[in-house]
C-alpha cells in the first residue's frame, strides 16, 4: 500500500522528529570537532571526550542520509525542478556566503595566505571536487560537505521521478546495497593513487552521495507503505548498541556499521510522526535546536579556531578542567551565533530567495497519479490516519494510491 503525504495539507509533508534528529547529528560532529581541536588537555576527560566522539565524524553521514530522506518525502508531486533548485539554493547560500567571508576576514587577521582558486571554488561550493590537498577543506572548511550536498540538490530533481516508477524491491536493493558499498571501500583505497585515498572515500561526492541515495530509497519506501523496519524504541536501542559495539570492531567497519543504525532510526522516527506515536527527538526544544543546527555546523568550527588561535591554546589545549568547561561555553557560543543566522539571515532570505509553493492539485487528481506513475483507474486512494493536528482536530491524512506492485 502507498502512503503518501496529501498535498492538500501542509502539516502532512513535516517530520518533527527528523528536525530533532538533525541536532544529534550536528552534536557528534561538534564533540568530534572538540576532540580532534584538543581543547582538552587534561588526560582523564580527554579519554572520555575522545571515547565519546570517536564516531563523531559519522554525523555528517547522518545529515547525508537525512537529506535524502527529507527531500523526498517532502516534495511533491508537480513540483518543478527549477523551484526546487532555488529553494535549496536560498536554503544554505546566504548562511555559506557569510560564514565564507568571516573566514576570509579571520584568515586576513592571522596574515593567512589565502589561494584565490581554492577561495572561489569554496564560494561556489565546487571545492568536493577537487582533490588538492588543502583545497576541499579551505576557507571554512565544514563547506566540503554543502558542495557535496549541492551535488545531490541537482540530481534529485532529475532523478526523481525514476525513483517513483522504481519496484520497491529495487529500492530494498539500494537499502541493502548501500552499506555493502561504503564496507568494501575500505580495502578498494589500494586501488587509489598515493594520497588521494582521504579524499576518494571521505569528500569525493560521488561516493558521498551513496549516503543520500540511502536516505532517498528509504524514504520512497516508507511513503508507499513498504518500509519493514523496527519501531523507533528498537531502532534506538540497536543505534546505541552499534555506537558503542563499534569501539570493539575494527575502524573500517564503522562507516557501514553506522549507516545501518542510521537508516533504521530515521525512517522509525519519520514513521512515529506519521502514526501519531510518542517520539522522544519531537520535544519542542529539540526541533528548534534542529532549525538552527545548520547554522550551528556551519560556524562551530571557525569559532573554535578563531578563539583558540585567539588564546594562544591552538593545537595544545587548555589545561585542567578548564578544558571540559571551554567545551561547554563553545557550545553556547556557537548555538547563539546560530539562533542570530537562522533568525536573521537563513529564514528572512529563505522568504525572499525561494519561489512561493505552488497550488496543490485537487485531492481527486493526487489520488489518481503520484509523480507520473501509471495507476490502474480502479486502484482508489487510501487513506491512512496520521498524527493529530497541534490543535487536537481532525488527523493529518495520508493519501495515495494502491501499490500494484
Amino acid at each position: 500500500m502507498t502512503s503518501v503525504p496529501t498535498t492538500a495539507s501542509p502539516a502532512s509533508s513535516r517530520l518533527p522528529s527528523l528536525t530533532g534528529l538533525r541536532w544529534i547529528a550536528a552534536m557528534l560532529v561538534f564533540g568530534y570537532h572538540a576532540g580532534t581541536m584538543r581543547i582538552v588537555a587534561q588526560p582523564d576527560a580527554k579519554a572520555v571526550v575522545d571515547w565519546l566522539f570517536t564516531l563523531g565524524l559519522s554525523g555528517v553521514q547522518f545529515f547525508f542520509i537525512l537529506s535524502g530522506f527529507v527531500l523526498v518525502w517532502s516534495t511533491r508531486d508537480g513540483d518543478r525542478r527549477r523551484d526546487f533548485w532555488r529553494r535549496r539554493l536560498a536554503k544554505i547560500y546566504p548562511n555559506h556566503v557569510l560564514t565564507w567571508g568571516a573566514a576570509l576576514l579571520v584568515m586576513w587577521w592571522f596574515a593567512d595566505p589565502v589561494v584565490p582558486r581554492a577561495a572561489l571554488e569554496n564560494l561556489f561550493l565546487v571545492q568536493a571536487w577537487d582533490p588538492t590537498p588543502g583545497y576541499f577543506y579551505s576557507i571554512n572548511n565544514v563547506s566540503w560537505s554543502l558542495s557535496c550536498e549541492l551535488f545531490f540538490y541537482l540530481c534529485l530533481p532529475l532523478v526523481l521521478p525514476a525513483i517513483r516508477r522504481a519496484r520497491s524491491g529495487l529500492l530494498w536493493a539500494v537499502v541493502v546495497a548501500v552499506p555493502l558499498v561504503i564496507l568494501a571501500l575500505w580495502p578498494g583505497q589500494a586501488l587509489l593513487p598515493e594520497g588521494t585515498n582521504w579524499w576518494f572515500t571521505q569528500v569525493f561526492p560521488l561516493v558521498r552521495s551513496t549516503e543520500f541515495w540511502l536516505g532517498v530509497a528509504a524514504a520512497e519506501l516508507l511513503r508507499r507503505g513498504h518500509w519493514r523496519g523496527p519501531g523507533l524504541p528498537l531502532a534506538s536501542l540497536l543505534f546505541v548498541a552499534v555506537w558503542v559495539g563499534a569501539h570493539w570492531i575494527p575502524a573500517e567497519m564503522w562507516a557501514a556499521l553506522l549507516s545501518v543504525a542510521y537508516i533504521l532510526v530515521i525512517p522509525a522516527a519519520a514513521r512515529a510522526d506519521v502514526q501519531g506515536r510518542w517520539s522522544p527527538w519531537r520535544h519542542r526544544t529539540l526541533v528548534w535546536l534542529g532549525e538552527v543546527s545548520f547554522a550551528f555546523y556551519l560556524v562551530h568550527v571557525l569559532v573554535m579556531m578563531t578563539v583558540l588561535r585567539l588564546t594562544g591554546h591552538w593545537g595544545v589545549g587548555l589545561p585542567g578542567w578548564s578544558g571540559p568547561l571551554a567545551v561547554l561555553g563553545f557550545l553556547v557560543v556557537n548555538l547563539a551565533l546560530a539562533a542570530a543566522l537562522h533568525r536573521w539571515v537563513e529564514t528572512p532570505m529563505m522568504r525572499r530567495l525561494a519561489p512561493r509553493r505552488r497550488p496543490p492539485p485537487a485531492p481527486a487528481a493526487a489520488g489518481a497519479a503520484v509523480s507520473g506513475a501509471a495507476v490502474p483507474e480502479a486502484a482508489g486512494p487510501v487513506v491512512v490516519p496520521g498524527p493529530r493536528a497541534a490543535d487536537g482536530g481532525r488527523p493529518v491524512e495520508y493519501v495515495g494510491p494502491r501499490d500494484p506492485r
